[in-house]
């Protein structure tokens, strides 16, 4: 295997590669040795717990999601546990952190998992993503990260740096078939959160550090940063494999109006004609009781009677 030294020709190609025996690996692991970040989800290898850290990241920044993860672990820190739980309660323990949706899968995933895999979390990547609200980055950071599976986790951060060491946008297939080359043997856990740590710290989205960066030399995108001449060429990691689109302004969105009626649920039942209230949508009475009908529909909410209630 080899990879990039920096400086791409006029098609984007690499000038000159190196192989990884050359310095990569070890370049990477001696800076993550030096710069890792301290996250509890990391100090277990429980594979609950790190599928329950898996889907509260989802979408979500990783401050947001350090109290939550930590509360959660104490409380259901089996499957059993979150699976004998009401979800009301799961989701109230929730409230706060966005995306409702991923409790209940996560409360159905346990279920399913103490029901049909002896309560344990299945190692086998298709037995994973049969699991509700799993798919193919979650269930390859679960292999990892749990298990030691040697195989390549595509997140945001790593998406983006594998697009700047070739150069080139990736589709999702080749993108999942250099991560998973890149990964030395047996080193599958600490070299996937080497490669998030340097996406996060370094190989950032609007400010790279690429001066900094411990593997610069390995990289395509840093020749053309750093070179006497800018190419112009647009950054190879918008809109490649794995890095995420730029979500819609919240303030104002239905996404908030629906985590203002699941807040005000999470103390107390509330009549249906009041969701609209609890929403701020007075003066939208047909988008707030469709918003209703949605989360009556997604399990998130039930009707019982003229009253709502969570779960």
């Amino acid at each position: 295997m080899s990879v990039p030294t920096a400086g791409p020709d006029s098609h984007g190609a690499p000038l000159a590669r190196l192989d990884e025996r050359d310095g990569l690996h070890a370049r990477l692991s001696q800076w993550w040795e030096a710069e890792r970040r301290d996250l509890p989800w990391r100090r277990t290898r429980d594979p609950w717990l790190v599928l329950v850290s898996e889907v509260m990241l989802q979408q979500t920044q990783v401050d947001r999601v350090l109290p939550y993860f930590e509360a959660f672990a104490e409380r259901w820190p089996t499957p059993q546990q979150c699976a004998a739980a009401e979800l009301a309660d799961v989701l109230a323990a929730w409230q706060g952190l966005g995306y409702p949706r991923r409790a209940r899968n996560l409360w159905r995933t346990a279920a399913i998992i103490t029901e049909r895999h002896g309560g344990g979390v299945p190692t086998d990547l298709d037995d994973l993503l049969a699991l509700p609200g799993v798919g193919p980055y979650t269930a390859r950071a679960v292999q990892a990260f749990a298990f030691g599976i040697d195989i390549g986790v595509v997140d945001t951060n790593v998406g983006r740096t594998l697009a700047r060491w070739t150069g080139r946008r990736l589709a999702p297939a080749e993108a999942q078939r250099i991560a998973d080359e890149r990964v030395p043997a047996g080193q599958s856990w600490a070299w996937n959160q080497a490669m998030m740590d340097l996406g996060a710290l370094v190989c950032t989205k609007r400010d790279p550090g690429c001066g900094r960066c411990p593997v610069q030399p390995w990289c395509a995108w840093a020749g053309e940063v750093l070179g006497s001449e800018h190419s112009g060429r647009p950054d190879p990691a918008d809109r490649s494999a794995g890095v995420s689109a730029r979500q819609a302004p919240f303030e104002g969105s239905d996404r908030q109006a629906r985590g203002r009626l699941l807040a005000a649920l999470s103390t107390i039942d509330i009549e249906r004609a009041g969701a609209a209230g609890a929403m701020d949508l007075e003066r939208d009475e047909a988008r707030a009781q469709r918003l209703v009908e949605e989360l009556i529909a997604e399990g998130l909410i039930t009707a019982v009677g003229d009253r709502i209630r969570l779960g």
